[in-house]
């Protein structure tokens, strides 16, 4: 009996791995790729089967040239067929190509039809959800805006479940769904281990931990708060699959393996927080934590964008944490007083939104140059450092000595400025 219930589920967890079906949804989703057409003994010889472990190849699975064109990344209004029997292609169908390139690994991605425009936007919104822009945007509003508690609290988890996601991958080892017959929507961590999805994971790990921390914190409906979580959660998840970036396993595998890691960390999210406010070893612990954090997911693998996005996050982390710290030590700190819980939002009024739109828009501008500015130095400043050429930027990054410090260093300010330099300024312009 055991037996038979371990076969059937290898066999399902097969099934859901298998790129097949990843590139059946994408075509009930209107994409369809425009893979060069093969030659008959290529056709009649049998299909490889995907399914199980597979090893990363860099950049497998995307055209560079021929198929690409040098077209700008986007869709493009052409309806003209792709060589997998599209020739009776409407007029709504456009042609089209990843949206972002990957500057370090050198991927532009293969041209693609969308017959479906409607689900192609929806579905890149859901996969922005996942992205560094997305997180520079939604952490510092909840901060400024909203909550800053639960903001910190969101960034705790964030970078923690970000870091056990991307080290899974590097030691699970799974490969991308192999392409063809999948279509690559996106190709900007094509080069990156899959297994689990660490877009699910922080699509779910970001929901559903807002939901947590402000339920009963603040006054709104149960249900409402829960369908948010769910839909956020749901529409992430499912645009890695329809991007053909993750097997529909790799998805379930990253939702699942969120919520043991909600479960975990939630109990001790208001001890950690307090430890970062009080604690008299705190910046010590902060530092070296997330440092050393940062060192065993950088010696996991060889080099791959997920190691900088794990160093992005944790180090991000790590600038929050000290600023908390600061803040708390020089009674900077903004949080709401226990006596004004629970909280109701204020009433909507033209006064409130002016307020807040500026306050988003100078500090995520404050951000952006600090970013843009701590970029531009750090990495010349390593190169010379390690005595690198300044002119081959995206080898010196694939080194652990540039790379991690890099980001730690620039990310650490953001995240610093983001609680303690921003918040000053907002007081200087009387928008506090």
């Amino acid at each position: 009996m055991a037996n038979d219930i371990g076969a059937r589920f290898v066999r399902m967890c097969n099934y859901l791995q298998d790129p097949s079906l990843v590139a059946r949804f994408q075509r009930i989703c209107g994409v369809k790729g425009t893979f060069p057409e093969r030659a008959p003994a290529e056709q009649s010889a049998p299909e490889l089967d995907h399914r199980g472990p597979r090893r990363r190849v860099p950049g497998s699975g995307v055209g560079n040239g021929a198929a690409a064109g040098d077209a700008p990344n986007g869709m493009q209004g052409d309806s003209s067929a792709g060589p997998e029997g599209t020739a009776g292609a409407s007029e709504d169908t456009v042609r089209a190509k990843p949206l972002r390139r990957n500057s370090l690994t050198g991927d532009v991605g293969q041209e693609f039809l969308i017959h479906n425009k409607f689900l192609f936007y929806l579905f890149t919104f859901g996969t922005e959800l996942g992205n560094e822009m997305f997180f520079i945007i939604f952490f510092p509003f909840v901060l400024w805006n909203v909550d800053p508690l639960v903001s910190r609290r969101l960034i705790v988890v964030w970078a923690w479940n970000l870091f056990v996601g991307q080290s899974t991958k590097d030691m699970v080892r799974w490969s991308r769904p192999a392409s063809p017959p999948v279509v690559k929507v996106e190709v900007f961590y094509n080069s990156e281990y899959s297994m689990p999805s660490t877009h699910a994971m922080t699509g779910t790990a970001i929901p559903f931990c807002l939901f947590m921390l402000t339920y009963g914190r603040w006054e709104y409906p149960f249900l409402f708060g829960l369908s948010v979580a769910l839909s956020w959660s749901i529409l992430v998840c499912v645009s890695r699959v329809y991007m053909g970036m993750h097997s529909v396993l790799e998805v379930i595998t990253g939702f699942l393996y969120t919520l043991l890691i909600l479960a975990v960390l939630q109990p001790f999210l208001e001890r950690i927080d307090t430890f970062y406010m009080m604690g008299n070893y705190a910046p010590l612990v902060i530092l070296v934590s997330h440092v050393g954090f940062g060192l065993v997911a950088f010696s996991l693998d060889s080099w791959s964008t997920s190691r900088g996005d794990t160093a992005q996050g944790l180090g991000t982390a790590a600038g929050v944490a000290l600023a908390t710290y600061l803040n708390y030590q020089l009674g900077l700190l903004e949080d709401y007083p226990l006596s004004s819980l629970p909280l109701i939002l204020p009433p909507l009024s033209a006064a409130l939104v002016v307020r807040s739109v500026l306050r988003f828009l100078v500090g995520v501008a404050v951000l952006l140059v600090t970013r843009m500015g701590m970029k531009a130095v750090t990495i010349p400043f390593l190169c010379q450092v390690y005595g690198l050429p300044l002119d081959d930027v995206r080898g010196a990054r694939q080194l652990m000595r540039v790379e991690l410090p890099y980001r730690y260093i620039v990310y650490s300010v953001v995240g610093f400025s983001c609680v303690t330099v921003v918040p000053l300024l907002f007081s200087l312009l009387y928008l506090g």
